[in-house]
């Protein structure tokens, strides 16, 4: 069985896990309500900085922005800089954190104790427990996201409950006879529905995409027809569900929470992967993380 079926069942479990670290107290450097943040992160993480970012300004605590770690502006001030990164070694993150140095307050969310982040941030967050044997990176990722969900005071026990709940669910038929997908978002879950094209995407090698709900209509929906596949996560935009059929394309209206959504696209990668006889735990051109030389 590959590793990242267990990772996947795994995520209710690992969120509480997750949660109950943040209640122990022994968290530290997490922002404070009203200050100006930055995250940054890589690929999934980087995604997940972005879902962040914009639920926290969301819940009004405060300004906060996200960036791919090689494009943050090191000229811009903030308060605080959070790190997303299950390794602790992707190049970008080191070189970023490295060159922030002591002017900033800098907090690292990573799985791995070791690692060379660790003794650059000031604080580190180590979610050891949620680590991945899989390149596929899933549970590291929609655990950080739990912990600091908690942190703004949102039900992560209600969250891995329903996360459970939909484990159980079949996964859409539609998606094995499938040629495009599309991954909807709005505010906050813009970012989970870049994560799950990215997921899909390096999981299956399919044509995937991702969107703002509301920027669908701006010529997304030229490549839509029979054999697409749009899958909504959070509340769509009006009208928008409605639209993206007149294409000819099946809809998935995700009914979840966002989060418990890309649990779904977890398991349908795993299992669309295995039809197309795909090796899920290790894709092709990529590794755990990006080192350069």
């Amino acid at each position: 069985m590959p590793y990242i079926e267990e990772e996947i069942a795994s995520q209710p479990q690992m969120w509480r896990q997750a949660a109950a670290l943040l209640s122990s107290g022994s968290v530290a450097g997490l922002p404070e309500p009203g200050e100006r943040i930055a995250v940054i992160g890589c690929g999934t993480s980087q995604f997940m900085a972005q879902t962040y970012a914009r639920l926290r300004e969301e819940t009004g605590k405060g300004e906060s922005d996200a960036f791919q770690a090689s494009e943050f502006p090191l000229a811009r001030r903030y308060d605080r800089v959070l790190a997303i990164t299950r390794t602790g070694t992707t190049t970008e993150v080191v070189r970023t954190l490295d060159a922030i140095g002591d002017s900033t307050p800098t907090t690292v969310f990573t799985a791995e104790p070791t690692s060379d982040v660790v003794g650059l941030a000031k604080h580190a967050v180590i979610l050891d427990f949620a680590n991945e044997r899989s390149v596929v990176q899933t549970r590291f990722a929609t655990s950080t996201i739990a912990l600091l969900r908690a942190h703004l005071g949102q039900d992560v026990e209600a969250l891995a409950a329903d996360a459970e709940a939909a484990l159980a669910l079949p996964v859409p038929r539609e998606a094995f006879d499938t040629r495009q997908f599309t991954f909807l978002g709005t505010g906050w879950t813009v970012g989970l529905a870049h994560e799950a094209a990215h997921k899909l995407r390096e999981s299956t090698q399919s044509w995937t995409e991702s969107y703002a709900g509301m920027e669908y209509r701006h010529g997304a929906n030229c490549v839509a027809d029979e054999r697409t596949l749009a899958w909504t996560f959070g509340e769509p935009a009006p009208n928008l569900v409605e639209d993206v059929r007149a294409t000819g394309a099946t809809v998935e209206v995700g009914e979840r929470d966002a989060l418990v959504e890309l649990v779904r696209v977890h398991q349908l990668a795993v299992e669309l992967a295995a039809a197309k006889g795909l090796d899920v735990d290790n894709p092709r051109n990529l590794t755990r993380s990006v080192i350069l030389t």
